[in-house]
Protein backbone atom coordinates (compact mmCIF):
# COMPACT_ATOMS: atom_id res chain seq x y z
CA UNK A 1 0.00 0.00 0.00
CA UNK A 2 2.71 2.42 0.81
CA UNK A 3 4.73 1.64 -2.53
CA UNK A 4 1.34 2.15 -4.14
CA UNK A 5 0.62 5.48 -2.80
CA UNK A 6 4.50 6.67 -3.58
CA UNK A 7 3.73 5.98 -7.01
CA UNK A 8 0.58 7.78 -7.13
CA UNK A 9 2.37 10.57 -5.40
CA UNK A 10 4.64 10.76 -7.80
CA UNK A 11 2.24 10.41 -10.88
CA UNK A 12 0.27 13.64 -9.00
CA UNK A 13 3.86 15.56 -8.98
CA UNK A 14 4.54 14.95 -12.57
CA UNK A 15 1.45 15.23 -14.02
CA UNK A 16 1.62 18.72 -12.52
CA UNK A 17 4.93 19.44 -13.70
CA UNK A 18 3.73 18.74 -17.10
CA UNK A 19 0.47 20.79 -16.32
CA UNK A 20 2.98 24.45 -15.14
CA UNK A 21 5.30 23.59 -18.27
CA UNK A 22 2.41 23.89 -20.78
CA UNK A 23 0.90 26.83 -19.14
CA UNK A 24 4.21 28.28 -18.94
CA UNK A 25 4.92 27.58 -22.82
CA UNK A 26 1.13 28.92 -23.20
CA UNK A 27 1.83 32.26 -21.76
CA UNK A 28 5.26 32.60 -23.48
CA UNK A 29 3.52 31.47 -26.80
CA UNK A 30 0.84 34.48 -26.02
CA UNK A 31 3.43 37.20 -24.75
CA UNK A 32 5.24 36.46 -28.37
CA UNK A 33 1.91 36.99 -30.29
CA UNK A 34 1.44 39.71 -27.91
CA UNK A 35 4.39 41.91 -28.56
CA UNK A 36 4.86 41.42 -32.34
CA UNK A 37 5.22 44.72 -34.49
CA UNK A 38 3.79 45.59 -37.55
CA UNK A 39 3.38 48.52 -39.46
CA UNK A 40 2.46 50.21 -42.82
CA UNK A 41 0.15 52.88 -44.38
CA UNK A 42 -3.31 52.28 -43.14
CA UNK A 43 -6.11 51.58 -45.76
CA UNK A 44 -9.72 52.10 -44.33
CA UNK A 45 -13.12 50.45 -45.29
CA UNK A 46 -15.98 49.64 -43.44
CA UNK A 47 -16.97 46.85 -46.55
CA UNK A 48 -13.82 44.63 -46.32
CA UNK A 49 -14.59 43.39 -50.35
CA UNK A 50 -14.19 47.16 -51.36
CA UNK A 51 -10.90 47.34 -49.23
CA UNK A 52 -9.39 44.76 -50.95
CA UNK A 53 -9.81 46.27 -54.45
CA UNK A 54 -7.13 49.00 -53.34
CA UNK A 55 -5.01 47.23 -50.65
CA UNK A 56 -0.96 47.30 -51.36
CA UNK A 57 1.31 44.45 -50.30
CA UNK A 58 2.66 45.94 -47.08
CA UNK A 59 -1.01 47.84 -46.17
CA UNK A 60 -2.45 47.71 -42.49
CA UNK A 61 -6.27 47.02 -43.09
CA UNK A 62 -8.73 48.71 -41.06
CA UNK A 63 -12.11 47.08 -41.23
CA UNK A 64 -15.80 46.83 -39.58
CA UNK A 65 -16.07 43.31 -40.50
CA UNK A 66 -18.19 40.96 -37.64
CA UNK A 67 -17.44 37.11 -38.86
CA UNK A 68 -14.91 38.07 -41.01
CA UNK A 69 -16.10 35.40 -43.52
CA UNK A 70 -13.28 32.83 -45.61
CA UNK A 71 -13.77 34.95 -48.89
CA UNK A 72 -12.94 38.38 -47.46
CA UNK A 73 -10.12 36.98 -45.32
CA UNK A 74 -8.60 35.33 -48.30
CA UNK A 75 -9.11 38.34 -50.28
CA UNK A 76 -6.65 39.84 -47.38
CA UNK A 77 -4.23 37.46 -47.50
CA UNK A 78 -3.62 37.48 -51.69
CA UNK A 79 -3.27 41.08 -51.12
CA UNK A 80 -0.55 40.49 -48.86
CA UNK A 81 -1.50 43.09 -46.12
CA UNK A 82 0.80 43.78 -42.84
CA UNK A 83 -2.22 43.44 -40.28
CA UNK A 84 -5.81 43.69 -39.72
CA UNK A 85 -7.13 45.62 -37.52
CA UNK A 86 -10.92 44.80 -36.85
CA UNK A 87 -13.30 47.77 -35.41
CA UNK A 88 -15.46 44.20 -34.79
CA UNK A 89 -14.91 41.13 -33.31
CA UNK A 90 -14.03 38.81 -36.56
CA UNK A 91 -15.02 35.93 -34.42
CA UNK A 92 -18.38 36.61 -32.33
CA UNK A 93 -19.22 32.91 -31.47
CA UNK A 94 -22.27 32.80 -33.46
CA UNK A 95 -20.92 29.74 -35.76
CA UNK A 96 -18.03 27.97 -36.64
CA UNK A 97 -16.04 30.75 -39.12
CA UNK A 98 -12.79 30.15 -40.71
CA UNK A 99 -11.77 33.33 -41.80
CA UNK A 100 -10.04 34.29 -39.30
CA UNK A 101 -7.67 31.59 -38.68
CA UNK A 102 -7.01 32.16 -42.55
CA UNK A 103 -5.59 35.39 -41.25
CA UNK A 104 -3.52 34.00 -37.93
CA UNK A 105 -2.36 30.87 -40.01
CA UNK A 106 -0.77 33.40 -42.21
CA UNK A 107 1.36 34.49 -39.53
CA UNK A 108 -0.56 38.22 -39.97
CA UNK A 109 -1.01 40.23 -36.99
CA UNK A 110 -4.90 40.50 -35.88
CA UNK A 111 -6.27 43.08 -33.51
CA UNK A 112 -10.31 42.44 -33.06
CA UNK A 113 -12.50 44.58 -31.38
CA UNK A 114 -10.47 48.18 -31.55
CA UNK A 115 -14.12 49.96 -31.80
CA UNK A 116 -15.29 52.32 -34.44
CA UNK A 117 -13.24 55.73 -33.08
CA UNK A 118 -10.14 54.26 -34.70
CA UNK A 119 -11.63 55.05 -37.97
CA UNK A 120 -12.35 58.73 -37.47
CA UNK A 121 -8.65 59.17 -35.32
CA UNK A 122 -6.64 57.64 -38.29
CA UNK A 123 -7.18 58.91 -41.92
CA UNK A 124 -6.39 56.57 -45.29
CA UNK A 125 -2.68 56.22 -45.76
CA UNK A 126 -1.34 57.51 -42.48
CA UNK A 127 1.12 55.13 -41.67
CA UNK A 128 0.29 53.43 -38.15
CA UNK A 129 1.80 50.88 -35.84
CA UNK A 130 0.48 47.71 -34.44
CA UNK A 131 2.03 47.01 -31.10
CA UNK A 132 0.64 44.26 -28.53
CA UNK A 133 -3.02 45.32 -28.63
CA UNK A 134 -2.66 48.86 -29.53
CA UNK A 135 -2.47 50.63 -32.31
CA UNK A 136 -0.04 53.53 -32.53
CA UNK A 137 -0.18 56.62 -35.03
CA UNK A 138 2.80 59.51 -34.39
CA UNK A 139 3.66 58.14 -30.81
CA UNK A 140 0.04 58.31 -29.66
CA UNK A 141 -2.27 55.24 -29.19
CA UNK A 142 -5.33 55.57 -31.02
CA UNK A 143 -7.19 52.15 -30.78
CA UNK A 144 -6.73 49.00 -28.23
CA UNK A 145 -8.67 45.48 -28.63
CA UNK A 146 -8.23 42.39 -28.68
CA UNK A 147 -4.80 40.79 -29.70
CA UNK A 148 -5.81 37.30 -31.54
CA UNK A 149 -3.48 34.28 -32.01
CA UNK A 150 -3.82 30.80 -33.50
CA UNK A 151 -4.56 29.36 -30.42
CA UNK A 152 -7.24 31.80 -28.80
CA UNK A 153 -9.07 31.11 -32.42
CA UNK A 154 -8.95 27.57 -32.36
CA UNK A 155 -10.29 27.96 -28.91
CA UNK A 156 -14.05 30.14 -29.54
CA UNK A 157 -13.78 28.11 -32.63
CA UNK A 158 -14.62 25.35 -30.82
CA UNK A 159 -16.66 26.83 -28.83
CA UNK A 160 -18.72 28.22 -31.43
CA UNK A 161 -19.59 25.01 -32.68
CA UNK A 162 -21.92 24.85 -29.85
CA UNK A 163 -23.99 28.01 -30.68
CA UNK A 164 -25.05 26.51 -34.24
CA UNK A 165 -28.36 25.04 -33.13
CA UNK A 166 -28.87 28.40 -31.59
CA UNK A 167 -28.13 30.26 -34.91
CA UNK A 168 -29.80 27.87 -36.88
CA UNK A 169 -33.29 28.29 -34.77
CA UNK A 170 -32.90 31.75 -35.72
CA UNK A 171 -32.28 31.56 -39.22
CA UNK A 172 -35.07 29.19 -39.51
CA UNK A 173 -37.66 31.67 -37.90
CA UNK A 174 -35.81 34.72 -40.32
CA UNK A 175 -36.85 32.33 -42.81
CA UNK A 176 -40.39 31.42 -42.02
CA UNK A 177 -40.83 35.56 -41.50
CA UNK A 178 -39.85 36.06 -44.90
CA UNK A 179 -41.79 33.48 -46.62
CA UNK A 180 -44.81 35.30 -44.91
CA UNK A 181 -43.74 38.40 -46.18
CA UNK A 182 -42.66 37.57 -49.30
CA UNK A 183 -44.22 34.06 -50.35
CA UNK A 184 -45.42 35.65 -53.68
CA UNK A 185 -41.76 34.72 -54.95
CA UNK A 186 -41.87 31.03 -54.75
CA UNK A 187 -45.21 31.24 -56.60
CA UNK A 188 -45.81 34.33 -58.97
CA UNK A 189 -43.94 34.94 -62.10
CA UNK A 190 -42.03 38.08 -61.91
CA UNK A 191 -42.17 40.88 -64.44
CA UNK A 192 -38.49 39.82 -65.90
CA UNK A 193 -36.71 42.12 -68.80
CA UNK A 194 -35.76 40.76 -72.11
CA UNK A 195 -32.42 39.87 -72.59
CA UNK A 196 -30.23 40.20 -75.58
CA UNK A 197 -29.26 36.55 -75.40
CA UNK A 198 -31.63 33.33 -75.86
CA UNK A 199 -31.89 31.28 -72.47
CA UNK A 200 -34.37 28.89 -73.78
CA UNK A 201 -33.41 25.02 -73.42
CA UNK A 202 -30.16 26.02 -72.34
CA UNK A 203 -27.72 25.42 -70.18
CA UNK A 204 -26.82 28.62 -67.82
CA UNK A 205 -23.65 29.36 -65.85
CA UNK A 206 -24.34 31.69 -62.91
CA UNK A 207 -21.04 32.59 -61.56
CA UNK A 208 -20.63 34.76 -58.34
CA UNK A 209 -17.34 35.64 -57.03
CA UNK A 210 -17.40 33.67 -54.51
CA UNK A 211 -15.92 30.42 -52.44
CA UNK A 212 -13.47 28.21 -54.44
CA UNK A 213 -14.91 30.38 -57.97
CA UNK A 214 -11.37 29.93 -59.51
CA UNK A 215 -11.06 26.31 -58.82
CA UNK A 216 -14.47 25.84 -60.02
CA UNK A 217 -14.07 27.71 -62.86
CA UNK A 218 -10.98 25.90 -63.69
CA UNK A 219 -12.44 22.57 -63.88
CA UNK A 220 -15.11 23.79 -66.08
CA UNK A 221 -13.41 24.64 -68.88
CA UNK A 222 -14.13 21.76 -71.40
CA UNK A 223 -17.73 22.19 -70.46
CA UNK A 224 -17.98 25.64 -71.19
CA UNK A 225 -16.66 25.33 -74.53
CA UNK A 226 -18.37 22.02 -75.31
CA UNK A 227 -22.04 22.93 -74.21
CA UNK A 228 -21.30 26.66 -74.44
CA UNK A 229 -23.91 27.86 -71.63
CA UNK A 230 -25.21 31.29 -71.68
CA UNK A 231 -22.67 33.09 -69.14
CA UNK A 232 -24.20 35.14 -66.61
CA UNK A 233 -21.82 36.57 -63.76
CA UNK A 234 -23.30 38.55 -60.82
CA UNK A 235 -21.43 41.51 -59.90
CA UNK A 236 -17.17 41.01 -59.63
CA UNK A 237 -18.60 36.94 -61.13
CA UNK A 238 -17.67 39.43 -64.41
CA UNK A 239 -14.16 39.41 -63.52
CA UNK A 240 -13.64 36.05 -62.72
CA UNK A 241 -15.04 34.89 -66.00
CA UNK A 242 -12.71 37.26 -67.67
CA UNK A 243 -9.98 36.19 -65.51
CA UNK A 244 -10.54 32.55 -66.96
CA UNK A 245 -10.74 33.93 -70.35
CA UNK A 246 -14.90 33.85 -71.06
CA UNK A 247 -17.07 36.91 -71.66
CA UNK A 248 -20.42 37.07 -69.80
CA UNK A 249 -23.17 37.64 -72.01
CA UNK A 250 -25.69 38.98 -68.90
CA UNK A 251 -24.27 40.74 -65.93
CA UNK A 252 -26.36 41.57 -63.02
CA UNK A 253 -26.41 43.26 -59.47
CA UNK A 254 -26.00 46.63 -58.35
CA UNK A 255 -22.31 46.77 -59.69
CA UNK A 256 -20.61 47.90 -56.29
CA UNK A 257 -17.84 44.92 -56.83
CA UNK A 258 -17.24 44.78 -60.55
CA UNK A 259 -14.57 46.55 -62.93
CA UNK A 260 -15.06 48.96 -65.57
CA UNK A 261 -13.13 46.47 -68.02
CA UNK A 262 -15.93 44.06 -67.25
CA UNK A 263 -18.71 46.96 -67.78
CA UNK A 264 -17.36 47.24 -71.35
CA UNK A 265 -16.67 44.15 -71.82
CA UNK A 266 -20.22 43.61 -74.15
CA UNK A 267 -22.33 41.98 -71.63
CA UNK A 268 -25.80 42.90 -71.40
CA UNK A 269 -25.80 44.90 -68.05
CA UNK A 270 -29.42 44.30 -65.25
CA UNK A 271 -29.65 46.55 -62.27
CA UNK A 272 -31.25 44.35 -59.40
CA UNK A 273 -33.71 46.65 -58.51
CA UNK A 274 -35.16 45.90 -54.53
CA UNK A 275 -39.19 46.27 -54.03
CA UNK A 276 -39.56 49.31 -54.14
CA UNK A 277 -37.91 50.42 -57.19
CA UNK A 278 -34.38 51.69 -55.74
CA UNK A 279 -31.70 50.25 -57.91
CA UNK A 280 -28.24 51.58 -56.38
CA UNK A 281 -26.23 50.02 -58.87
CA UNK A 282 -27.82 52.73 -61.87
CA UNK A 283 -26.06 55.49 -60.33
CA UNK A 284 -22.55 54.00 -61.93
CA UNK A 285 -24.01 53.22 -64.86
CA UNK A 286 -25.51 56.53 -66.01
CA UNK A 287 -22.10 58.21 -64.70
CA UNK A 288 -20.29 55.69 -67.12
CA UNK A 289 -23.43 56.29 -69.67
CA UNK A 290 -24.15 52.70 -69.94
CA UNK A 291 -26.82 51.17 -71.35
CA UNK A 292 -28.74 48.77 -68.85
CA UNK A 293 -32.48 47.68 -68.19
CA UNK A 294 -33.35 46.55 -64.75
CA UNK A 295 -34.91 43.92 -62.51
CA UNK A 296 -36.97 44.35 -59.55
CA UNK A 297 -36.98 41.66 -57.02
CA UNK A 298 -36.52 40.72 -53.48
CA UNK A 299 -33.51 39.00 -52.08
CA UNK A 300 -30.05 39.08 -53.51
CA UNK A 301 -28.08 39.74 -56.61
CA UNK A 302 -27.48 36.11 -57.29
CA UNK A 303 -31.27 34.69 -56.44
CA UNK A 304 -32.05 37.15 -59.05
CA UNK A 305 -29.84 35.96 -61.47
CA UNK A 306 -30.94 32.39 -61.12
CA UNK A 307 -34.71 33.69 -60.92
CA UNK A 308 -33.55 34.96 -64.21
CA UNK A 309 -32.86 31.94 -65.95
CA UNK A 310 -35.28 29.92 -64.39
CA UNK A 311 -38.38 32.14 -65.64
CA UNK A 312 -36.38 32.51 -68.94
CA UNK A 313 -36.40 29.06 -69.27
CA UNK A 314 -32.82 27.73 -68.59
CA UNK A 315 -32.50 23.79 -69.10
CA UNK A 316 -29.81 23.58 -66.53
CA UNK A 317 -28.67 26.18 -63.83
CA UNK A 318 -24.94 25.51 -62.93
CA UNK A 319 -23.89 27.56 -59.88
CA UNK A 320 -20.35 28.86 -59.42
CA UNK A 321 -19.41 30.59 -56.01
CA UNK A 322 -22.90 30.67 -54.80
CA UNK A 323 -23.84 30.23 -51.29
CA UNK A 324 -25.26 26.71 -50.45
CA UNK A 325 -23.48 25.53 -47.09
CA UNK A 326 -24.78 25.47 -43.70
CA UNK A 327 -22.14 28.04 -42.69
CA UNK A 328 -22.51 30.08 -45.56
CA UNK A 329 -25.71 30.53 -45.31
CA UNK A 330 -25.48 31.53 -41.31
CA UNK A 331 -22.34 33.97 -42.50
CA UNK A 332 -24.63 36.45 -44.57
CA UNK A 333 -26.66 36.67 -40.86
CA UNK A 334 -29.31 38.80 -43.09
CA UNK A 335 -33.20 38.56 -44.21
CA UNK A 336 -31.21 38.04 -47.60
CA UNK A 337 -30.10 34.60 -47.26
CA UNK A 338 -34.24 33.79 -46.40
CA UNK A 339 -34.91 34.81 -50.24
CA UNK A 340 -31.60 32.93 -51.09
CA UNK A 341 -33.25 29.90 -49.30
CA UNK A 342 -36.79 30.68 -50.74
CA UNK A 343 -35.26 30.78 -54.35
CA UNK A 344 -33.40 27.18 -54.29
CA UNK A 345 -36.32 25.94 -53.66
CA UNK A 346 -38.07 27.41 -56.39
CA UNK A 347 -35.18 26.61 -59.09
CA UNK A 348 -33.91 23.53 -57.30
CA UNK A 349 -35.02 21.09 -59.56
CA UNK A 350 -32.62 22.77 -62.37
CA UNK A 351 -29.69 23.93 -60.45
CA UNK A 352 -26.13 22.05 -60.11
CA UNK A 353 -23.78 23.09 -58.25
CA UNK A 354 -20.15 23.77 -60.31
CA UNK A 355 -18.35 21.51 -58.04
CA UNK A 356 -20.83 18.59 -58.83
CA UNK A 357 -20.92 18.90 -62.39
CA UNK A 358 -16.58 18.76 -62.71
CA UNK A 359 -17.24 15.57 -60.91
CA UNK A 360 -20.21 14.37 -63.13
CA UNK A 361 -18.76 15.96 -66.68
CA UNK A 362 -16.38 14.04 -68.65
CA UNK A 363 -15.19 15.54 -72.13
CA UNK A 364 -17.20 13.73 -74.82
CA UNK A 365 -15.34 11.97 -77.63
CA UNK A 366 -17.32 10.75 -79.94
CA UNK A 367 -16.70 7.81 -82.46
CA UNK A 368 -16.94 10.40 -85.46
CA UNK A 369 -14.07 12.28 -84.16
CA UNK A 370 -11.57 8.96 -83.74
CA UNK A 371 -12.67 8.67 -87.53
CA UNK A 372 -11.43 11.80 -88.37
CA UNK A 373 -8.62 11.16 -86.36
CA UNK A 374 -7.37 8.42 -87.79
CA UNK A 375 -7.85 9.29 -91.48
CA UNK A 376 -5.93 12.59 -90.88
CA UNK A 377 -3.14 10.41 -89.79
CA UNK A 378 -3.37 7.63 -92.42
CA UNK A 379 -3.37 10.83 -94.75
CA UNK A 380 -0.15 12.35 -93.49
CA UNK A 381 1.82 8.79 -93.50
CA UNK A 382 1.04 9.03 -97.55
CA UNK A 383 2.01 12.33 -98.15
CA UNK A 384 5.37 11.55 -96.40
CA UNK A 385 5.44 8.30 -98.65
CA UNK A 386 4.83 9.74 -101.90
CA UNK A 387 7.05 13.10 -100.83
CA UNK A 388 10.38 11.28 -99.66
CA UNK A 389 10.10 7.46 -100.61
CA UNK A 390 12.04 7.38 -104.16
CA UNK A 391 9.85 6.06 -107.22
CA UNK A 392 12.14 3.01 -107.63
CA UNK A 393 10.92 1.58 -104.66
CA UNK A 394 7.06 1.50 -105.43
CA UNK A 395 7.95 0.31 -108.65
CA UNK A 396 9.94 -2.68 -106.89
CA UNK A 397 6.90 -3.13 -105.13
CA UNK A 398 4.23 -2.93 -107.94
CA UNK A 399 6.20 -5.49 -109.80
CA UNK A 400 6.73 -8.16 -106.44
CA UNK A 401 3.03 -7.95 -106.69
CA UNK A 402 2.27 -8.55 -110.48
CA UNK A 403 4.72 -11.96 -109.87
CA UNK A 404 2.84 -13.06 -106.67
CA UNK A 405 -0.60 -12.81 -108.65
CA UNK A 406 0.68 -14.86 -111.31
CA UNK A 407 2.44 -16.98 -108.79
CA UNK A 408 -1.24 -17.81 -107.91
CA UNK A 409 -3.29 -17.82 -110.60
CA UNK A 410 -1.06 -20.58 -112.25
Amino acid sequence: MARKGAEVARKEEADQRESAQKESSQKSGRKGAETAEASGPARIDRRTKNLTTRLQPGDVAIIDHEDLDRLAAEGLLQQRVAAVVNVARSLSGRYPNVGPLLVAAAGIPLLDGVGPEVMERVAEGQRVRIQGDEVWLDGTVVGKGVRQDLRSLERDYEASKQAVGDELERFASNTLEYMQQEHHLAFDTPDVPDLDVDIKDRHVLVVVRGHDYREDLATLRSYVREMRPVLVAVDGGADALLEFGFRPHVIIGDFDSVSNDALHSGAQLVVHAYPGGEAPGAARLDALGLAYTTFEAGGMSEDVAMLLAYEKGAKLIVAVGSHGSMVEFLAKGRSGMASTFITRLKVGQLLVDAKGVSQLYHSRLRKRDVLLFFMAVTLCFVVVGVAFVPRVYFESVWLLLQEVLRSITR
